[in-house]
């Protein structure tokens, strides 16, 4: 089996580096950390990660603007995408869910769990 990979955008350094931590020790993905939309779009269609991990408050451009770039880019719209986000009420979850995304992450959320939640959501 081939070593997953995911891009984590998110704009929180110390935060997307437990979870890339997490997730490289608990389940050996590779994962590329950056901390903006912009820059998560200038590298995802040569990195063409196995999934996206996208922070939904982000500043310049939120995680909701990078997801619409991202499905309306023909290389990248195939890339599942799961949201993390301190935005739990029942009417965010909704929008969320009807943007197309695999899946949403609440924050915060345990380290120690969330490299098994991705993997439920993506099936791996």
């Amino acid at each position: 089996m081939s070593t997953k990979s995911i891009l984590l955008i998110d704009d929180e350094p110390n935060l997307a580096a437990v979870i890339a931590v997490c997730l490289e020790s608990f389940k050996d993905w590779q994962v590329c950390v950056v901390n903006s939309g912009k820059d998560g779009l200038s590298i995802v269609g040569d990195l063409q990660p196995d999934a996206i991990l996208l922070d939904v408050m982000m500043p310049e451009m939120d995680g909701i603007e990078v997801y619409r770039n991202l499905q309306a880019n023909s290389h990248t719209q195939h890339i599942p995408v799961i949201l993390l986000t301190a935005k739990v009420q029942s009417r965010d979850r909704e929008c969320f869910e009807n943007l197309g995304v695999v899946g949403v992450i609440a924050k915060p959320f345990d380290p120690m769990a969330i490299a098994d939640r991705i993997a439920q959501i993506l099936g791996w």
